[in-house]
C-alpha cells in the first residue's frame, strides 16, 4: 500500500476527494484518512451513522474519520497489526505534528504541503514540522488567485528554519470563484463532478494523480477524467 501525505493547515478535503476519484475510476482501491482537528469530511461526505470513528464509502472511495493511527484503523477492520489493509493507496490528511508522527508520514511514498498564502495557513501549516528531527522532502501545492514570486519567496523564508527540502516543481491551483461554485455545488448534491471546473484546476488534480500513480500513462488519467466529467 502506498501512503500519501497531504499536510498543512489549509483545507484539503475536496482536493483529496477529486484526486482519489481519478484513482477510483481507474479501479484503484483508495482510503482517505481525515486526521485533522476540524474533521471537515464529516460534513462533506454523507454517512448513515456518523459515530466517533467510522469508515464510509463515497463515490467508490473509502473515508476514515476519527482514527488515531493505522493500527486503530486495522482494529476497526478486524485486522491484526501484522495484516495488510486491502487498499492500494492511503491518503492521509493531517494538520498537526501528532498526526504526522502517528501516521508515520516521514516514511510516506509522497508528501504534499498544501497551503494558500494567508499567514494562518502558512505559519500554522509549517508549525507541523517544528519537532521534526530529520529532513523531509515536500512538494508544494499552492492555492492563490495570482501566483507571485514574492509569495513563494515568503514561504521559502518562513520554512527556512524547518527541516524541509522543497521539491523543484510546484503545483498551482487558482482560487477562482467558478471553481469554488462548482465545489460547493458538488458538496450540496454529495457528488464528485469535474464538469465546469477550470482547466487549471483539472490540470492540477491530473498532475497529482499521475505523480501518485507513477507508472500509469497520462492518457489513462485523462480518459478517467473524461468519464468522470460525463458522469459515467
Amino acid at each position: 500500500m502506498k501512503k500519501i501525505g497531504f499536510i498543512g493547515a489549509y483545507d484539503k478535503t475536496d482536493l483529496m476527494l477529486y484526486v482519489a476519484k481519478i484513482l477510483a475510476t481507474l479501479k484503484k482501491k483508495v482510503l482517505i484518512v481525515d486526521n485533522t482537528i476540524t474533521q471537515k469530511s464529516r460534513y462533506i461526505v454523507p454517512t448513515m451513522n456518523p459515530v466517533v470513528k467510522y469508515i464510509t464509502d463515497f463515490e467508490d472511495i473509502d473515508i476514515a474519520v476519527g482514527f488515531t493511527d493505522e493500527e486503530d484503523i486495522k482494529k476497526y477492520l478486524g485486522l491484526t497489526k501484522e495484516q495488510d489493509m486491502e487498499y492500494e493507496y492511503m491518503f492521509v490528511d493531517v494538520d498537526s505534528f501528532e498526526g504526522f508522527n502517528k501516521y508515520n508520514l516521514k516514511e510516506a511514498n509522497k508528501n504534499y504541503f498544501v497551503t494558500s498564502f494567508d499567514n494562518y495557513s502558512l505559519k500554522k501549516g509549517l508549525e507541523i514540522f517544528t519537532d521534526l528531527k530529520e529532513p523531509i522532502s515536500l512538494s508544494k501545492v499552492l492555492f492563490a488567485r495570482e501566483i507571485l514570486k514574492e509569495e513563494d519567496d515568503y514561504l521559502n523564508y518562513l520554512s527556512s528554519e524547518y527541516k524541509i527540502i522543497w521539491n523543484d516543481y510546484k503545483i498551482y491551483f487558482p482560487m477562482e470563484n467558478g471553481d469554488l461554485s462548482v465545489i460547493y455545488e458538488n458538496q450540496r448534491v454529495a457528488k464528485i463532478k469535474f464538469r465546469r471546473l477550470s482547466i487549471q484546476y483539472k490540470d492540477g488534480i491530473q498532475y497529482i494523480a499521475e505523480e501518485i500513480l507513477g507508472n500509469v500513462e497520462d492518457s489513462e488519467v485523462r480518459r478517467a477524467m473524461k468519464l468522470i466529467e460525463r458522469g459515467v
